[in-house]
């Protein structure tokens, strides 16, 4: 039987088990994921490693201890895992014999006196397993610890170049680096580290890999043949310029003490983004992305093909046209090979979903545009090639109503079975797919606009519900079918709303030509696309009470709704929402990637003040009147405290209902569930106020503001 939530309340969702993807061993029989859920109760966080049964769908506790992490496969019964030990270690670890229902026995390889992440491994000849994993290094070369090293006695920090801190750090001399070593089996049947200590791929050069700060385990691969990562050009400064490049170390074994230098791998014309370097099953070709621009993090990536890791000159690009554009107008992203080579699978966005594709493997032999491979409800999240006689893959995906889906896509049958579903297809939550849904909408201009729907769970259509309005950031991105613990339309949609969630000028997964419209723009199209979009509502959903509207964003979201807030569009809502948004464009420049607003608003500040001014909510202050929540983070780097500072003192100063919420320990993201929940209460609360919907919300927020600090 189904357990199923009473209401679906953001204790409900901030507390259900977060599954990561789940990844098969090389058989094919069994699947690894780890799973995480926090008490309330407990104030405390619970971590698993569990096993599943691919036939069956049954899933077995291998491990319950937040100290081990990432189980990665070395045979098909057999984890490698990291343990995080004391003053900054890392111990290495393997847990044998995983089927065994008596449990798995665990073994230490070794222990390392640094942190350890995004660990890699790649069956070699004979009993040999080569292992990769990326550790922050000194500017010697040597591991770094921040837990050991010397603290100095100053808290000063020093800066002679731009980029001094990122996201939400300060930047150090101290960079991340790829390591590598082999493993081998005894006798005995455990490993050993062969290679004793190590080696550091990238000392002695100016490279640095994963690139922060969300680089990982998707910036590098390795294979028989050796290493390929992604890194950022070490000529130019990060804050200007996107420029990251692919580089290839040829090892012969991954026991050499000195590794020879980075090959770099040409690419004509493309000196953007490079992400996803992928080897194929044969260990001589690589396939990855790149992006042309490198001053746009959001450029349209190219699908590109490598064909033989010995020549890195002849690189080729999948559906390239003489004008540079490429035929497929769609972004490639997580790439696999098949079995035989012959195929690649890529995911991609389109039209509000994160879909996986298929096409050969040669640029020549790829006449066609991708063919879309049916996959489970919502967006892919991850895929692997599954062992056995038959074309198999594993594929990861979420949902508006489900948090975690497995499923097996049957190539050769054409099927799609679900394997395991962590709120089973959404039950568990009170959840599903018939209260999702969309429409379309004329643009600006001469094109059409989509937007996701989300219903309450009790939906009656001879009733009015509530307009919740959410707007997205970005700018170059897209609300998916798929699931979040940030930005969850269905906790909306339980408070009694109808939740719309447009997809406007600057969004991604429509075509570049949509997407690329917003730069130089911000508040022009989008803003008017959003106002098409509340017309079209109150024309055409007559189960939506467009009198109670109220409208939320985060990020550029944050911003449109400042700018909202300044123009007749924001007369149209009885409350705003703006999480770490930008009042003023002209402090663009606090950020730290500059590249942003360099491409953004086509050029510097000093250059050209008149497209940051003309987008400048900031200039329209004197129109403000609707009530709104201003909530910012301390540790957001990108937008930094000041933007939402001072958008409360224009609020407060004139006199219009206001609230600050501020989080001195988040980033850009508000990511500690205590923390997420009292952002949740706070949301809530000030929009069921002014939109007259009454819930638990309210008395929530008001208990939490009795104990905690405001005025």
């Amino acid at each position: 039987m189904t357990l199923r939530a009473i209401k679906f309340t953001p204790e409900v969702l901030l507390s259900a088990p977060r599954r990561s993807a789940a990844v098969p061993n090389p058989s094919g029989d069994k699947a690894v994921f780890t799973v995480n859920t926090y008490s309330f109760e407990q104030h405390k966080k619970a971590s698993q490693i569990r096993l599943l049964d691919i036939e069956s769908g049954h899933t077995t506790l291998l491990i319950e201890d937040p100290s081990f992490s990432e189980p990665t496969w070395l045979s098909d019964d057999e984890l490698l895992v990291l343990k995080s030990g004391d003053k900054g270690s890392t111990s290495l670890a393997v847990l044998a014999n995983v089927s065994n229902p008596g449990g798995p026995s665990r073994y230490e390889l070794t222990s390392i006196p640094a942190g350890v992440s995004n660990i890699k491994v790649k069956k070699l000849s004979g009993t040999s397993i080569a292992l990769a994993f990326t550790a922050l290094t000194t500017p010697e070369g040597q591991l770094a610890n921040p837990e050991t090293e010397k603290k100095p006695y100053s808290s000063a920090r020093i800066y002679n170049s731009l980029f001094v801190r990122h996201w939400d750090f300060w930047l150090t001399a101290n960079r991340s680096s790829i390591w590598y070593t082999a493993l081998e089996k005894q006798d005995d049947g455990k490993y050993v580290l062969a290679g004793k200590t190590p080696v550091n791929a990238l000392s002695g050069t100016k490279l640095s890999s994963p690139v922060a700060p969300f680089g990982g385990t998707g910036d590098f691969d390795i294979s028989a043949s050796g290493l390929v990562f992604v890194a950022k050009d070490p000529e130019l400064n990060p804050a200007l310029y996107t420029k990251t490049d692919l580089y290839y170390i040829p090892l012969s074994t991954f026991l050499e003490k000195k590794p020879p230098p980075p090959q770099i791998v040409v690419t004509p014309g493309l000196e953007g983004y490079t992400n996803s370097p992928t080897f194929s099953n044969s260990g001589r070709k690589v396939a990855f992305t790149r992006m042309r621009s490198n001053q746009y993090e959001s450029d349209k990536t190219r699908l590109l093909l490598l064909p033989d890791i010995g020549d890195l000159t002849k690189v080729q690009e999948f559906y390239a046209t003489e004008d540079g554009e490429g035929a497929w107008d769609m972004r490639p992203d997580s790439i696999i090979w098949s079995a035989d080579d012959s195929e690649l699978f890529t995911t991609a966005e389109k039209f509000g979903r994160t879909l996986l594709w298929k096409l050969p493997a040669s640029p020549a032999d790829a006449k066609d545009l991708p063919s879309q491979v049916e996959t489970a409800d919502g967006s892919v999240v991850d895929l692997h090639l599954l062992g056995g006689k038959s074309p198999r893959l594993f594929v990861s995906t979420s949902s508006l109503v489900d948090n975690s889906c497995y499923s097996v896509v049957n190539l050769s049958e054409g099927t799609n079975d679900v394997v395991s579903s962590n709120s089973k297809q959404g039950k568990t939550f009170g959840l599903s797919k018939s209260s999702t849904g969309g429409f379309t909408f004329k643009g600006a201009g001469d094109y059409d606009v989509h937007a996701l729907v989300m219903r309450p769970s009790n939906f009656d259509e001879n009733k009015k519900y509530p307009l919740c309005f959410l707007i997205h950031g970005g700018p170059q991105g897209a609300w998916l079918d798929s699931w979040s613990t940030r930005w969850n339309p269905a906790i909306f949609a339980e408070q009694g709303y109808v939740v719309v969630s447009p997809n406007p000028t600057g969004s991604t997964g429509y075509g570049m030509a949509l997407q690329d419209g917003i730069a130089g723009d911000w508040g022009g199209k989008p803003y008017n696309d959003l106002v098409n979009c509340f017309e079209s509502i109150a024309e055409n959903l007559p189960y939506v009470d467009t009198n109670r509207a109220v409208a939320l964003g985060a990020s550029y979201g944050g911003y449109m709704i400042n700018w909202i807030q300044g123009h007749p569009l924001g007369r149209k809502f009885k409350a705003l929402v703006c999480h770490d948004g930008v009042f003023c464009t002209l402090n663009q420049w606090s950020s730290e990637e500059l590249f942003f607003p360099l491409h953004d608003f086509k050029g510097s500040l000093y250059e050209n003040r008149e497209a940051y001014e003309e987008w400048d909510p900031a200039r329209f202050a004197n129109e403000w009147a609707t009530p709104q929540l201003i909530i910012h983070s301390e540790l957001d780097y990108r937008l930094p405290i000041t933007e939402g500072l001072a958008p409360f003192n224009v609020l407060q100063s004139k006199g219009i209902p206001s609230k600050l919420l501020v989080f001195p320990d988040e980033n850009h993201w508000v990511l500690k569930p205590e923390n997420s929940l009292v952002w949740h209460q706070e949301v809530l609360a000030w929009i069921n106020k002014y939109s007259g919907i009454e819930s638990e919300a309210g008395d929530l927020a008001d208990r939490l503001e009795s104990t905690s600090i405001s005025r």
